[in-house]
């Protein structure tokens, strides 16, 4: 069984999503259900829903489409967190059982410091007291901050979004593999082998140029805190949906089988409290 636990889905328009680029053209078009279902080709039984705009519009729009398909189990939304109106947000999406975290694009703040800020905080407390869980998206600079900010909650569940985005591309590997060892001894935060190879050289990147940071990740965390994500359709600058499936499927196959369910599938339904029939 595999649960992809990280992809997108939009309705591409420019200004909707002005972080798609020139060099990024191969993405700049609608990605929905169906093309979700076609990618995973019969091999994957679910997946998580995760925001790309950081609009209230965006988590209703993924909720009212999770609700209408049995291939979405959860959605990881977004909320204004550091505002006054984050509670009737919340309140409004009580019932909508599908929202089971949130994320905010913390790495495009230009403050680094953003996790630090108090109304930020205030909120993710609020949220993580309603049950949320919370997706912690940051670039490999940001992993002090985030370390702070997670000791900050230490009752809250953390998932560590694409292994916290190392420069592979430029060779980063030492400072960034120090810091998520020493964020993965907070027991309550699980990370998402998902967005590596979009960090790597796009058209040369091999299976091997990025398994360092792949060992690195299972040093750190162990086979059953780790879970598998595709990052589609961003995935497809560098790879293929199916291509990636293969190259962690190579890669773990040293692991046990209670290792390896672990990773496709239970911790992630675990974290997100997804229920899925074998």
């Amino acid at each position: 069984m595999i649960l992809d636990a990280h992809h997108h889905l939009w309705r591409y328009t420019e200004a909707d999503y002005g972080w798609i680029d020139d060099g990024m053209q191969r993405i700049a078009r609608d990605f929905e259900v169906a093309d979700l279902s076609q990618a995973g080709a019969g091999r994957v039984q679910g997946s998580v829903a995760v925001q790309a705009r950081q609009t209230v519009e965006e988590t209703e729009w993924l909720l009212g489409t999770a609700e209408q398909s049995d291939y979405i189990r959860a959605v990881v939304g977004w909320a204004p967190l550091a505002d006054d109106t984050l509670s009737q947000h919340l309140d409004a999406w009580a019932e909508r059982k599908l929202l089971k975290g949130l994320r905010h694009v913390v790495q495009d703040e230009p403050d680094d410091d953003f996790l630090d800020r108090e109304p930020f905080n205030r909120g993710v407390a609020e949220a993580l007291s309603r049950g949320y869980r919370y997706d912690l998206l940051i670039f490999a600079r940001q992993f002090p901050q985030t370390i702070r900010f997670v000791d900050r909650h230490p009752g809250g569940s953390f998932v560590l979004d694409h292994i916290g985005k190392p420069a592979i591309a430029e060779g980063e590997h030492d400072v960034w593999a120090s810091h998520i060892k020493q964020l993965a001894e907070r027991e309550n935060v699980v990370c998402k082998l998902s967005g590596i190879v979009t960090e790597a050289e796009w058209d040369t990147w091999t299976p091997e140029s990025i398994k360092p940071y792949l060992d690195t990740a299972l040093e750190a965390f162990g086979p059953n805190r780790l879970m598998f994500g595709t990052d589609w359709p961003v995935c497809l600058l560098a790879t293929e949906y199916q291509r990636w499936l293969e190259v962690i499927t190579d890669w773990a196959a040293p692991l046990s089988d209670s290792e390896r369910d672990a990773l496709f599938y239970r911790t992630a339904a675990e974290f997100y409290g997804i229920t899925i029939e074998a």
